[in-house]
């Protein structure tokens, strides 16, 4: 996994989970690897692994099970939440960044249709 300098790595390690829950790698029930074991395979400190997965664990994202491990909740509608969180999150960044460019509403979505429209046809 490649960490990009200007965001804290723990952060960078809860979007990489919650990606893999969104696209199902790693689904409702799943133990997660063991913290050293994802210090070791994500190459960085135990302690950002324990602070990635504390905040996951008080969003109720993944449960806690004393002596068995951590998992993903069995709450599926907490997992669409959470990737329309990661939407609205992303659509945000762009949003701004277009507006910055004095981009109105309608210039916005006209570009994202044309956008859409070409990589569609790119896939063709």
């Amino acid at each position: 996994m490649e960490f990009d300098d200007k965001v804290p790595i723990y952060y960078q390690i809860k979007t990489y989970l919650y990606h893999e829950m969104i696209i199902g790698q790693l689904a409702p029930g799943d133990k997660l690897p063991a913290v050293r074991q994802l210090a070791v395979d994500l190459t960085v400190n135990v302690n950002t692994v324990q602070r990635a997965l504390g905040e996951m664990i008080t969003e109720g994202i993944i449960e806690s099970k004393r002596g068995k491990g951590n998992f993903v909740t069995m709450d599926e509608q907490r997992i669409t939440h959470l990737k329309e969180q990661l939407v609205m999150e992303q659509l945000e960044r762009v949003y701004e960044q277009l507006h910055a460019l004095n981009l109105t509403d309608e210039e916005i979505i006209a570009s994202l249709k044309r956008y859409i429209a070409q990589r569609g046809q790119q896939h063709d």
